[in-house]
């Protein structure tokens, strides 16, 4: 059977290689009717740690641009405790970090004591363990530093948007952890607490509980989207973001950016850059200025895999949500063209759909084209806001399929992207309907920068250039 899949890869693989391009297609896949509820706040799922005061809520993130630190945050609910994190490779936990606490209200809700502890100066591709908490109360976890940052360095990244808290969105955590993904990059719209009454902040702490199974050993790369601004006048809550920002941290200061809401993280060979599809972006917003400095900044000799990140797509075929993504497409799509943008992944819209290379910079509302069309210069689009909330799947597509729209299904799933080297990627979007991981959409990446003519030529004269399908196998 693997050895049939890798054929089967292997084929579509050098159909990629040869034509360029495939027929779009709309999957004819239909999932079994499953109801799209979230899970009962008395479940196993959300279970609370045994003993007084313990760390809940777990998660980490990266802490630095480069890769050699984390951010560790949890939650105490019943009184403030240290804010300490002792680590070190064995569990001797010869090191230690302090941290910081922060608590918020919302409406008549309270929560507990959120701690952020930056734990830096750490070695690449090592093996950390880490404890926090008192006592009896004290728990452990480990997580893994990144190879050093190298355009040769592989390295697997999930991705994974609109996740919520169903038992739809549990399979997609469980069929993940299985993967062997080592950071999951995470388009937005987290809990879905803004669809309870109050914007229900207790739906914020059982959400932490359903993903420390992976939060708490592998960063998470954070995105917002529209479901964690919870402007919420009526109950007197009036800024944006609140929940959010007291509890997800980014590493925004490590990347010169004036906002947590958007920023850059260089890992291993990939550089990603975090969007903020709910905060200004038009020309000579703080936004606009960041991104501009920050593309230029982008060095493709060390990473060469230019990943953007952000919730509203720019293109779309979906009913669901259409063209509201139009607005920044106008804004940066001439940049992301210009400086060879590999992969923008997205959310919003609960569907999976991957576009072709295309563009439409010549667009304006008086002349030039009305319509994208093919540039391979330009990054390919995937949306992958099917992680399972309780709003369900969007299953209504435009038709006929548009063609800049490669291939798309309404499923709930995740993707998995693995860095092979500098010059290849695996994609692979995977199903995770009627219970089953089904891997439905797979496509091998040429790297925008490095299989340029004149960088082609030179990895040949180094002998690094693949020759053939057989050098194409050898890199699974």
């Amino acid at each position: 059977m693997m050895c049939w899949g890798l054929l089967v890869l292997s084929l579509h693989a050098l159909s990629c290689l040869v034509s360029g391009v495939t027929s779009s297609r709309t999957s004819s896949y239909v999932r079994t009717a499953f109801p799209s509820t979230d899970i009962p706040l008395e479940s196993e799922w959300f279970a609370v740690p045994k003993g007084y005061n313990a760390p809940q809520q777990v998660h980490i993130t990266q802490g630095d641009y480069d890769g050699k630190a984390v951010i560790v945050s949890w939650v105490t609910q019943e009184e403030p405790g240290p804010s300490e994190v002792f680590y070190g490779k064995e569990k001797q936990y010869d090191q230690k970090a302090e941290g910081t606490t922060t608590n918020y209200t919302f409406y008549d809700y309270k929560s507990g004591y959120i701690h952020h502890c930056l734990v830096s100066g750490l070695e690449y591709n090592t093996k950390y363990y880490y404890k926090i908490g008192n006592g009896d109360s004290a728990r452990e976890f480990w997580f893994e530093t990144p190879p050093a940052i190298d355009p040769d360095a592989s390295y697997t990244f999930g991705i994974i948007g609109d996740l919520g808290q169903t038992f739809n969105s549990l399979s997609t955590l469980q069929h993940y952890e299985k993967t062997g993904g080592q950071t999951v990059l995470f388009v937005g719209d987290l809990s879905y607490a803004d669809r309870y009454e109050h914007d229900d902040g207790i739906r914020w702490d059982s959400w932490g509980r359903l993903v420390e199974r992976s939060t708490a050993y592998q960063p998470w790369i954070w995105n917002s989207g529209n479901h964690e601004i919870e402007y919420r006048p009526d109950l007197g809550e009036t800024s944006t973001f609140k929940p959010y920002l007291h509890r997800y941290m980014t590493p925004y200061l490590a990347s010169k950016s004036s906002s947590p809401m958007w920023y850059a993280v260089r890992r291993a060979s990939a550089h990603i850059i975090v969007l903020s599809s709910y905060s200004p972006f038009v020309k000579y917003t703080p936004q606009w200025w960041w991104l501009k400095n920050e593309l230029k900044r982008v060095d493709r000799e060390k990473t060469p895999w230019l990943i953007v990140l952000m919730h509203s797509p720019m293109y779309n075929s979906n009913e669901a949500h259409y063209m509201e993504g139009e607005s920044m497409r106008a804004a940066f799509e001439k940049w992301f063209v210009k400086y060879k943008v590999d992969l923008v992944f997205a959310g919003h819209v609960h569907a999976y759909e991957r576009s072709y290379r295309i563009s439409n910079v010549n667009y304006n509302i008086t002349s030039g084209n009305r319509y994208p069309v093919p540039n391979k210069s330009a990054p390919v689009y995937i949306t992958v806001g099917d992680g399972g909330n309780q709003e369900g799947l969007a299953s209504r597509f435009l038709d006929p399929q548009p063609d800049y729209s490669a291939f798309r299904e309404a499923s709930y799933g995740h993707s998995i992207l693995q860095l092979k080297n500098r010059t290849h990627a695996v994609y692979c979007w995977n199903r995770n309907d009627d219970g089953n991981h089904v891997p439905a959409d797979t496509v091998v990446f040429h790297n925008q920068y490095w299989t340029s003519s004149t960088r082609r030529r030179r990895l040949k004269k180094n002998h690094f250039h693949l020759e053939n399908l057989e050098g194409l196998i050898s890199l699974f």
